[in-house]
Order: C-alpha cells, then sequence, then structure tokens
C-alpha cells in the first residue's frame, strides 16, 4: 500500500517545491498542483504534491499515527468524523 504524507512548502522554483517533513527536506513536483504557494501544507505522493491540506488537518494526522504507534490519544474526533 501507498500513502501520500504531508510535507509543508518552503520554496518553489519553478515546477518544482522544496517541501519539509519531520525536519526532512526533498523535492515534490507542483506540476499536478500549480496552485500551491510557500506555507502550505501539500500531500506528497510518488513525489507530486496532490493536494493542499490545512494545518488542522496534518495534526490530526499526525496525532492518529502518533497514536497508532502505541502514544495516548490526544484527539477529539468526535466532531470531525
Amino acid at each position: 500500500m501507498c500513502l501520500a504524507f504531508p510535507a509543508k512548502v518552503l520554496h518553489i522554483e519553478g515546477d518544482l517545491a522544496t517541501v519539509e517533513r519531520s525536519g526532512v527536506k526533498r523535492s515534490a513536483s507542483l506540476m499536478l498542483l500549480p496552485e500551491a504557494k510557500v506555507g502550505d501544507y501539500v500531500l506528497i505522493h510518488a513525489g507530486f504534491a496532490m493536494q493542499v491540506v490545512d494545518k488542522r488537518e496534518v495534526q490530526i494526522r499526525d496525532a492518529l499515527v502518533a497514536e497508532m504507534n502505541g502514544a495516548p490519544r490526544t484527539v477529539d474526533l468526535s466532531g470531525v468524523l
């Protein structure tokens, strides 16, 4: 199974963005998401930015992944799902 991961856009040059996730920087193509701008959070899959997501969605996802890895529950999803 392949999963997209959220990353923050730090820099854009042409169709390539420098994105950061957990302190790791990498390049991602913006060919499929030309409306992305610096400061946006985007979902990256196979090196391509696929969708702009809001910061709250990223925080919820990160908390759920941490919970799957044994961290205590920190997010109330009752109003989200």
